[in-house]
């Protein structure tokens, strides 16, 4: 059987959270919201994730912040940033952390579509991990 691959979005915006979400669902996606990366690292479900879009720029915890507790903790989970901000600084350090995408706000609907769909290929491509 092969599992559903399940999308998590993180973002402190309720509104972009919820539009990303239904976006996502409208293309028969799997989808869970969190509100922050607290949120997220709290969560039961954090080693069913197959892809994780982050905010950059969050209180408390920023989206880079989340990446790395996430690497710390052992998770490979592909990350794709979205910012209001698309500052050269923030794309490189999206690059330098591994980011399978990184998308200034707003952002077509296709590119997200996707990006997704690019991290999801490659995943099917690679197989389970190590740990999976």
């Amino acid at each position: 059987m092969i599992a559903t691959p399940v999308i998590a979005i993180v973002d402190d915006d309720a509104a972009v959270r919820q539009a990303l979400g239904s976006l996502l669902r409208s293309f028969s996606m799997s989808v869970e919201l969190y509100a922050s990366g607290n949120d997220l690292l709290q969560s039961n479900t954090i080693d069913g994730i197959s892809c994780l879009v982050a905010d950059v720029q969050m209180p408390a915890m920023n989206g880079f912040a989340l990446c790395e507790h996430l690497r710390a903790r052992g998770f490979s989970t592909p990350v794709i940033f979205m910012t209001a901000f698309p500052e050269e600084c923030y794309r490189q350090r999206a690059e330098a952390i591994g980011a399978a995408c990184f998308l200034g706000k707003p952002f077509m609907e296709a590119d997200i579509i996707r990006c997704i769909g690019n991290v999801l290929a490659r995943s099917a491509k690679s197989g389970p991990q190590p740990g999976d």
